[in-house]
């Protein structure tokens, strides 16, 4: 027996009153997300990133490597996306690829396609006005150093043109003061939000967050020791005092889980076939038999005939030499049959990656 488990959390909260609507769609799940680039300036110790992403020179739509712009479309039909959050590395290195990425999602999926894009560069202002004819509607910047001043006329321009404009962070526990005065001098931009992440411990970034003295908070996070206590601390003072700004904060368990779950079941449930169903687990499960491709069709017609089995269940998979069929029927009849049958579940992702195979009688491959 195989099997790769997705994340779980008990409860999804609701999103906040104030919350922008990339947070509101990301959090339902109905966001593509687009790693238009991999290229980076690499200042952040505590980029989570894999090295299978950096400084690659191509896309990524969801979990989909994508060549073109008409691959990234596909993957966002696949999972009826409702918009898209352009990430990286940093869009902007890729100005160009991440503007026409912008105007191809708004001409297949219309104005009503929610676009926002991250970034950390104070890039020149003249710049918003161009993001903005192409339809960003929502711009996110990550400030390094946690230095505001370079980026005020960026983010002026930004608000001017119209785009929805805020600020991201991880909430690092050993800057509690930085990020206090930080919010403090945001006062006097015009920034609509900022969102504060719990600083999360990857393989990316394992080695940096360990000479710097943090460790994970508990067993079921990646967040780093103190940084959801000091996120928590910091939205109180925001949204019950003077700002005019709304501060959201979203920890490590709920991006890695309740996010990537939500999204798991959107496109599960998009692109569901008859002889599929979609687990607890939101992953896809099935039964199979392993045919061979010889005869297989031979096999098709005696299983239909003998079982009574509908073809509309009955689907002919070349690459793995099997007949994949509903589980409940594969279940039912493996006993009768000399031929290895098993329960297999997938990823409802573009590549079906297979995470669990069950044998369900003596044959096995």
């Amino acid at each position: 027996m195989i099997t790769i488990k997705l994340p779980v959390i008990s409860m999804i909260p609701p999103p906040d009153m104030d919350d922008t609507q990339g947070c509101i769609q990301c959090q339902a799940g109905s966001k593509l997300v687009l790693f238009v680039t991999g290229k980076c300036h690499w200042m952040c110790d505590y980029c989570p990133l894999s090295e299978n992403r950096r400084e690659i020179d191509i896309m990524y739509a969801n979990e989909r490597p994508c060549h073109d712009f008409s691959e990234v479309i596909e993957e966002a039909k696949a999972m009826n996306a409702t918009g898209t959050g352009i990430t990286g590395g940093d869009p902007m290195m890729a100005r160009e690829r991440s503007i026409e990425a912008i105007k191809k999602l708004k001409k297949e999926f219309g104005v009503g396609h929610h676009i926002h894009l991250y970034t950390s560069i104070p890039f020149n202002p003249k710049f918003a006005k161009e993001l903005k004819e192409a339809g960003l509607d929502e711009i996110r910047f990550h400030l390094l150093k946690l230095e505001l001043e370079k980026y005020v006329p960026t983010i002026e321009a930004c608000a001017d043109a119209g785009i929805l404009t805020g600020i991201e962070l991880p909430a690092e526990p050993d800057k509690g003061e930085l990020l206090e005065e930080l919010l403090d001098e945001l006062k006097k931009t015009s920034i609509a939000f900022v969102n504060l992440n719990e600083l999360e411990i990857t393989v990316g970034n394992y080695e940096n967050m360990e000479l710097r003295g943090f460790n994970i908070s508990n067993e079921i996070t990646a967040g780093a020791e103190g940084s959801a206590e000091l996120a928590l601390k910091l939205k109180n003072k925001v949204n019950s005092g003077d700002y005019q700004y709304h501060l959201k904060f979203c920890t490590s368990q709920y991006k890695d889980a309740g996010q990537l779950r939500a999204r798991f079941s959107r496109r599960a449930k998009a692109n569901l076939q008859p002889w599929e169903e979609i687990s607890d687990d939101d992953t896809i499960i099935f039964g199979a038999i392993y045919s061979g491709n010889e005869n297989y069709k031979i096999h098709i017609e005696e299983l239909m005939s003998l079982f009574e089995i509908d073809s509309r269940w009955v689907n002919w998979n070349s690459k793995y030499e099997r007949i994949e069929l509903p589980i409940s029927i594969v279940e039912e009849i493996c006993s009768e049959i000399e031929f290895p049958c098993a329960q297999i579940e997938i990823h409802p992702t573009h590549e079906r990656l297979e995470v669990g195979l069950i044998w369900l009688n003596e044959y096995k491959i």
